[in-house]
């Protein structure tokens, strides 16, 4: 049974709202879901035939029916904008038309999938982009993503499920959400409809029950879907009441930036692709403290060897994750790394460290030392939260 955690909006008084002027931007509605097949886009079809039997303006943008009778069933007297034809490799693909959206204005468009990744040659290369743009636009929006998607929970899934999720969008876009509903179905329930063929082709259905839709693997994304809408209702609450109790205190920041009694968090990484997990750690620590969150890289001294092409485009990957976040990235060159980090706390009035769990063995440890001890040794007054090495756990794990 599909569990619907939400007051359904007041047309009328939406409708009165855009006709005043009263909203310069959209709002954005996420059907949000642990995985596949648990009715996201069915009870988001409902809701807006709810809404257009009451007289409000609703077209599809897009929606993926994925061969499921139910949910087309549902898109009848749907006004449906033309998908855009793109070419890519000597084959039209369709798209979302972002601009006919746009162009034609309605109250409410419906947006499937919000995570997909665009055709290349599309408006843009991600659909959550033309989402930002429509309600830009001061349309509505209603879409739908499962939980695995979250660019910061990227490793804690395949921490969990052993995959690891390619199409991702940032969590800034349910922070973004005026409302976030849970679309909850109990494991076993979802394992059901998937052996109906309720979800996938039969082709696929075996193969879906022995791999990501196993029982630990759903209980634990369940539990990831349940934990985040709650958190994007406490973070929609603590924004508002963070405003205003900044403004009731007149709260500022000084010359360098800091605004006082706000946490601030510094997150060090190296040229190392697992260290991608250590902004994720540090940007969701920071929602968790309503905190400032920048990333610091310490590069090659001026005048050393030139870093190679594999470091760089390592470290690329992590100036476009640190953006997709919205952490700052900061990089600096030389000296020792210990020293460094030290000094940049000092500088930035940084309260919190978000630091990796060394590589190197004991023995190692023992006769060369290690910048993370040396930062636990030397730093006073800040908070050092050391992430563990994922290589290490798998190691431990085995018995090696």
């Amino acid at each position: 049974m599909i569990s619907q955690e939400y007051t359904r909006p007041n047309p009328d008084a939406l409708l009165a709202a855009i006709a005043d002027g009263e909203r310069s931007r959209g709002r954005l509605k996420i059907f949000l879901g642990a995985a596949a097949g648990v009715g996201k886009t069915y009870t988001m079809l409902e809701e807006a035939q709810a809404l257009r039997r009451q007289g409000m303006d609703v077209v599809s943008g897009y929606v993926e029916l994925h061969g499921r009778k139910e949910t087309e069933a549902l898109l009848d007297g749907l006004e449906q904008i033309p998908l855009k034809k793109v070419a890519y490799q000597g084959v039209e693909l369709g798209e979302m038309d972002t601009e006919a959206i746009i162009r034609r204005c309605p109250t409410l468009a419906l947006v499937d999938e919000l995570a997909h990744t665009n055709t290349p040659g599309s408006l843009h290369t991600k659909r959550y982009e033309d989402i930002e743009d429509i309600l830009a636009a001061g349309i509505n929006v209603y879409s739908t993503v499962n939980v695995q998607h979250l660019e910061s929970l990227n490793d804690q899934v395949f921490q969990l499920t052993g995959t690891r999720v390619r199409e991702t969008f940032p969590d800034r876009i349910i922070s973004l959400a005026d409302e976030v509903v849970l679309i909850d179905l109990p494991p076993e329930e979802l394992r059901e409809r998937l052996r109906r063929g309720k979800v996938y082709a039969p082709a696929k259905v075996e193969q879906a029950l022995t791999n990501f839709f196993r029982i630990g693997n759903l209980v634990a994304l369940r539990e990831l879907a349940l934990r985040e809408t709650a958190d994007a209702i406490k973070s929609s609450a603590g924004l508002r009441g963070a405003q205003q109790d900044a403004s009731a205190r007149h709260l500022s920041p000084t010359e360098d930036g800091v605004v006082p009694g706000v946490p601030r968090i510094l997150v060090a990484i190296g040229p190392k692709p697992q260290d991608a997990r250590l902004l994720r750690v540090g940007w969701r620590l920071a929602q968790r403290l309503n905190a400032h969150v920048e990333a610091l890289y310490i590069g090659p001294a001026a005048g050393d060897a030139g870093i190679s092409p594999q470091i760089e485009e390592i470290v690329s990957a992590h100036r476009r994750l640190a953006k997709t976040l919205g952490v700052a990235f900061r990089e600096v060159s030389g000296g020792k790394p210990a020293d460094t980090v030290i000094q940049i706390i000092a500088q930035g009035s940084f309260t919190n460290l978000v630091v990796g769990e060394s590589t190197k063995t004991r023995w190692q440890e023992f006769w060369q030392g290690s910048v993370v001890n040396q930062l636990v040794r030397r730093l006073e007054g800040v908070d050092v939260y050391i992430v563990a090495d994922p290589d290490k756990r798998r190691r431990r794990k085995a018995g090696g």
